[in-house]
């Protein structure tokens, strides 16, 4: 038997916790570009699928999973569309799966900033419960550097209209990012941000830098001085003591060289117990080792 395919383009991300949803490509490629550390989007433009696609995709998905609950929309960062965009594609997902109860994707910090808190409402009441938000620290000078397009106060605005909607959401936090010595100066910043927020799941990433990547070149001529992998570890510890809200880490990424999870403040001790042990006994040379063999995310 032939079984229909979907349409998908180029690599297919999703977050660890979207195992088991039924993934939908709503956009591809990525509407910035111009991140200096990310290649993950590398030659792929951004654009958004087709109505007709989409119609042919539900087609397919409501024929062999008929009953799926849970749809997690592909693209780096979907949520760019405009509110009326969004909301035919949240119609067109309540007409062709009736079943389904929930439905999420990736956003830029910057997605959010035309949409209001009652268009943002409207999205939740059909379906829309969960945002994945790269906003990779909260530390200006390295939003600057990395051309991020946002600051600590955007990222603090935006996310306070996903509380007012009730509209849950998850950050990426991309530890390293502020290069050697910012370490500690970018986990207090991003922590003093999250503190006023109220996110389900802080994921931590750390930075790897590919050969796609502007950053790479800027490696190679030395403005770019990578953190020390022990100053990473003290980074990732100083932004989990400094947390004050309840929520949950998620740190088990390959790019981690101590993976860890937990909830906060449950978890807490443990977890800062575990970095202490591993910055008092891990050599940098065998960390910097486990990373030079990472060549994929």
């Amino acid at each position: 038997m032939i079984y229909p395919q979907l349409h998908f383009t180029g690599q297919v991300w999703r977050p660890p916790y979207e195992a088991n949803s039924q993934l939908l490509q709503l956009t591809s490629g990525c509407t910035w570009h111009k991140c200096k550390f990310c290649s993950l989007y590398h030659g792929t433009p951004f654009r958004m699928s087709p109505l007709s696609e989409l119609k042919e995709d539900l087609k397919v998905i409501r024929r062999w999973q008929p009953r799926a609950r849970r749809v997690y929309l592909t693209g780096a960062n979907p949520f760019a569309l405009s509110y009326n965009k969004l909301m035919d594609v949240a119609l067109l997902l309540r007409k062709y799966l009736p079943h389904m109860v929930s439905f999420g994707m990736f956003a830029r910090v910057t997605d959010i900033t035309p949409k209001s808190v009652e268009e943002l409402k409207n999205l939740h009441h059909l379906k829309l419960d969960s945002i994945n938000i790269g906003i990779e620290t909260a530390h200006d000078p390295t939003l600057d550097r990395m051309n991020k397009g946002y600051h600590a106060s955007d990222i603090l605005e935006q996310l306070s209209k996903l509380d007012e909607a009730g509209i849950r959401y998850n950050v990426f936090y991309l530890n390293g990012l502020g290069g050697k010595g910012n370490g500690v100066a970018s986990a207090t910043a991003t922590a003093d941000v999250l503190n006023r927020l109220h996110p389900c799941i802080i994921n931590i990433v750390s930075l790897t830098i590919f050969p796609e990547s502007q950053l790479y070149q800027e490696v190679i001529n030395g403005s770019y001085e990578e953190e020390p992998e022990i100053e990473r570890l003290v980074e990732m510890r100083t932004l989990i003591e400094r947390m004050k809200i309840k929520t949950n880490l998620l740190g088990h990424h390959v790019s981690n060289t101590v993976p860890i999870t937990g909830a906060l403040p449950n978890d807490k001790a443990a977890i800062l117990a575990e970095f202490d042990k591993a910055i008092a006994s891990f050599p940098e040379k065998e960390l910097k080792a486990y990373r030079n063999r990472i060549w994929h995310l």
